[in-house]
């Protein structure tokens, strides 16, 4: 990873068509290949939620590819959040529903 300077750490709520579709495999796969940690789970209200870490180029990278998805999803929004980094995951995991 990075140096401590240069680690972003961010929550995104991703809504549209995002349940059912592979989404949360997709961005487990994407964040996987951009070496970002973190991980990515649906939420009750049908949007997907994740949080992932990594230097601020993989973070955008990241949350760029969001934006559309996998070929089945429909994005309509990805509202990010920034938050203070923690390094405490060492992979990119999909977590239960919430």
């Amino acid at each position: 990873m990075a140096s401590a300077r240069s680690v972003r750490r961010v929550r995104a709520i991703v809504s549209g068509r995002v349940q059912g579709v592979s989404y949360r495999a997709a961005t487990a796969d994407e964040a996987q290949r951009l070496g970002v940690t973190g991980w990515v789970r649906n939420r009750r209200d049908g949007a997907v939620e994740l949080e992932a870490e990594g230097d601020s180029e993989q973070i955008a990278a990241l949350l760029a590819w969001c934006e559309t998805g996998p070929p089945t999803a429909r994005v309509t929004s990805v509202a990010v959040d920034e938050l203070a980094p923690t390094g405490a995951e060492t992979v990119f995991s999909i977590t239960a529903t919430r």
